[in-house]
């Protein structure tokens, strides 16, 4: 993609599934989480601070890293991705973070 990474980017793609190019993992993105940014001034740094949450199967951990994912029926986004600590355990979360 040529345009900036913003939340708003990836706002209609929550619910869909990511697809690791060339693997087998599959993330659905859960959540896009704005961050509070005491003072942020958007003609200085012009990207709000956002958080993707994915969720991804219980047992087949994608370790931490940087992946070029396809979303369906959308684009494909490079993506750094690190599982978190997950209480379910019907899956295993994963968060990339845009500063």
């Amino acid at each position: 993609m040529d345009e900036p990474l913003t939340a708003e980017v990836f706002l209609p793609h929550k619910g869909k599934v990511f697809r690791v190019m060339g693997g087998r993992h599959e993330l659905t993105l859960a959540s896009v989480d704005l961050q509070p940014v005491e003072g942020w001034n958007p003609q200085v740094v012009p990207r709000r601070p956002f958080t993707l949450i994915f969720a991804g199967p219980p047992r087949d951990l994608l370790p931490q890293g940087m992946y070029t994912f396809d979303v369906e029926d959308g684009p494909q986004f490079d993506i750094y991705v690190i599982p978190i600590r997950t209480p379910a355990s019907t899956r295993q979360d994963y968060q990339a973070v845009f500063n």
